[in-house]
């Protein structure tokens, strides 16, 4: 295919992994780093270039849209991300060190990892009734619309969450996925955080993890504008509809999406990665 039709299908593959990325706090990362190397044929490290900036775009589409209408946690957000920027930072720096097919079964590995981890629903008893102390200094309570008003909720093991958001940070410097999907499964298991809470905090933050390594990415020339700009106007459309469905869909429906759009990449990237296909 010509240019411009290279470009027009890597912008429709964009949009639907901005909306799947900003309905479930992926952020579309996880999406187009599968596709980009499995259907394109992009070497996997321009591949985790072109879904950082897109990641940026995607934070930027859709948080606005979350924090005005009330679901994100600002609080918590700006505290953890201090961990997701240092973890995305040394991710970046040895990326460039790491074989393509070891970057994939990584990949495959936390997207598997992933989607057992959100499939347990939590139970009601599971739910916070309380702050620990240090979530109370800190004033990470908050509250959220819901269909029968606001509801209140409180928050846990905040130094918990915080390590694990290192961790997420290290995966999206490495991977390219703004590592959304463990941010959500550390708000919404670790943290106890209600799901809605979860994704759209997760939104607010991976576009300060994402620049923070796609600078590294773009001064070791990971960054193709051909592929990256595409990428970016795509995944922000997509991200901005996605936006505006959260509010309306239940929260059963998005771990749904969430759980089956995980598994079927995992299980592909790590099946490339194994037998060198990549």
């Amino acid at each position: 295919m010509n240019i411009l039709e290279f470009s027009g299908a890597l912008w429709i593959v964009a949009f639907v992994a901005g909306l799947l990325g900003s309905l479930t706090g992926l952020g579309g990362g996880v999406v187009i780093v599968p596709l980009l190397t499995l259907y394109f044929g992009v070497d996997i490290h321009y591949a985790v270039g072109a879904s950082l900036v897109s990641v940026v775009a995607t934070s930027s589409g859709a948080a606005i849209a979350y924090v005005r209408e009330g679901y994100s946690n600002i609080r918590v957000g700006m505290l953890l991300e201090i961990a997701t920027t240092l973890g995305a930072s040394g991710g970046a720096l040895i990326a460039a060190r790491v074989p393509a097919n070891v970057i994939a079964v990584i990949f495959g590995a936390v997207l598997l990892s992933t989607v057992y981890s959100a499939s347990q629903v939590r139970r009601a008893e599971d739910i916070p009734k309380s702050s620990d102390p240090l979530a109370v200094r800190l004033r990470l309570e908050g509250s959220y619309p819901t269909e029968n008003g606001v509801r209140h909720y409180y928050v846990q093991r905040v130094l918990l969450g915080f390590g694990l958001m290192s961790v997420a940070g290290l995966l999206s410097g490495l991977l390219g996925i703004g590592s959304g999907a463990m941010k959500v499964l550390a708000l919404d298991k670790a943290m106890g955080l209600p799901f809605k809470v979860s994704t759209t905090t997760s939104n607010f933050m991976i576009g300060v993890t994402a620049a923070a390594s796609a600078g590294i990415y773009f001064t070791q020339g990971y960054i193709d504008p051909a592929l990256a700009m595409p990428t970016m106007l795509g995944v922000l459309a997509g991200s901005v509809l996605g936006a505006r469905i959260l509010a309306v869909t239940h929260p059963r429906i998005l771990r749904r999406v969430f759980s089956g759009v995980v598994l079927l990449l995992g299980l592909e990237m790590l099946y490339k990665g194994l037998t060198g296909r990549l």
